[in-house]
């Protein structure tokens, strides 16, 4: 019997926006607000609007009845499917669960909407997963290493909600822990299981219910891998194939930082055999521009001060839920910044960070009082990208108004 779809509700999160798209965006805003001067073809518009409109609601329905081929896939092998779950969501979609269409939707997307494609990937899918005891291998014992915890972790959340998964390969510059974890092949082969069981525990921390967070932000950090890392670099290929085949769509993008030349090489190379979605998920930042470029999708209280951001660990002054301020200085230009204090006998802390091109700064104690002198705390003779610096001052003056404050010029 044919299942109707109340309602799909399914998020995609696109927030990576060009400069030459911020550009355009405002030329276009500015034609219209000199409309005056401007003569506008309003009729051509409203056209080419609807066109837009019938195009994207042609592809909503497409997608909708891709999903009820992709049901009906499903329901057919109920026999099969009837106690299976998949990151603790039942496949089966007769069973109402909520998330449901959320995880067939993954596939669905990898495939770019080919239910017949999206129903045999879910089956391989499930073929490994049951020949790989996956279901079991958050109960195994394999953390190979307590210095593993340097390669992989998950570490705050992105602006959307997005865990963070980082994957830093300078971990392995330690000949002795390379050794440890990878010097055999018996050791390659747990240390792989080791990636996968991160990655199962790693969905642990998502919800698959409709408009929560369901997919993970991957930073790469190639920073002191060097090309003799064969053994590594063989792993991680698999472990890159096994999640590319068997976890779609759960990391919705990686951004690669500090990558070396050899991996540009490879990573070209590789692409080849990448279809256009999955290319569009890999973001390469330039060594000038990595700050800059999380900053893009991560807010700079939940981004590692090794970053550029301002998150420290253990942190007893400062907690993600203490918002950062953003300061603007132009070329050629001087910026301000007060933190404005209205008793004495306390400590300030900051934090700052700079982003974009390297500054001069200084910081100063200002008292309201005339009388009073400014007192220099620091001065910096050249504030470079993505150093994060943290400074305080303990203001003893009780008959003062301080006003401690940042000066950038």
């Amino acid at each position: 019997m044919e299942e109707k779809i109340e309602s799909i509700h399914h998020q995609e999160i696109e927030n990576e926006v060009e400069e030459y798209e911020e550009e355009m965006i405002f030329r276009w805003l500015e034609a219209h607000e000199n409309k005056s001067t401007d003569s506008i073809d309003i009729e051509s518009r409203i056209q080419e609007d609807e066109k837009n409109t019938a195009a994207c609601t042609e592809m909503k329905l497409k997608k909708k009845k891709a999903l009820l081929e992709f049901r009906k896939e499903c329901q057919k092998m109920k026999e099969q499917l009837r106690d299976i779950t998949l990151w603790g969501v039942p496949l089966l979609p007769s069973k109402g669960h909520e998330s449901t269409d959320n995880v067939l939707l993954k596939f669905l997307k990898a495939k770019e909407f080919k239910a017949q494609d999206a129903f045999h990937m879910l089956r391989k899918t499930l073929n490994w997963r049951k020949e790989y005891k996956t279901d079991a291998i958050l109960e195994e014992n394999l953390h190979l290493d307590l210095d593993l915890d340097r390669f992989l972790y998950i570490n705050s959340v992105d602006k959307e909600g997005h865990p963070l998964y980082y994957t830093v390969y300078g971990a392995f510059k330690d000949k002795e822990l390379y050794r440890r974890v990878l010097g055999t092949e018996e050791k390659r082969e747990k240390f792989l299981r080791w990636r996968i069981q991160f990655m199962e525990r790693s969905i642990g921390k998502l919800s698959f219910k409709a408009g929560e967070a369901d997919s993970m932000l991957q930073i790469t950090d190639f920073k002191n891998s060097g090309s003799e890392m064969k053994e590594l670099r063989a792993v991680s290929k698999k472990a890159f194939l096994l999640f590319q085949a068997n976890y779609p769509e759960i990391i919705y993008k990686n951004i690669l930082v500090n990558v070396p030349f050899w991996h540009y090489t490879s990573h070209l190379v590789s692409s080849k055999i990448l279809n256009h979605r999955t290319k569009g998920k890999f973001i390469i930042a330039r060594p000038s521009k990595v700050t800059q470029t999380l900053l893009k999708y991560i807010s700079p209280e939940n981004l590692p001060v090794e970053y550029g951001g301002l998150k420290r660990e253990n942190d007893v002054e400062f907690s993600p839920v203490d918002n950062a301020s953003e300061l603007i200085v132009r070329t050629n230009s001087a910026g301000c910044i007060r933190i404005p204090v209205s008793e004495a006998g306390v400590t300030m802390v900051w934090d700052f960070t700079v982003v974009g091109w390297e500054v001069t700064c200084k910081e100063e104690f200002i008292p309201d009082d005339e009388g009073s002198y400014r007192i220099l705390l620091r001065k910096y003779k050249e504030k470079r990208i993505g150093e994060s610096v943290r400074n305080s001052f303990y203001i003893s003056e009780p008959d003062l108004k301080p006003n401690p404050m940042y000066q950038l010029t």
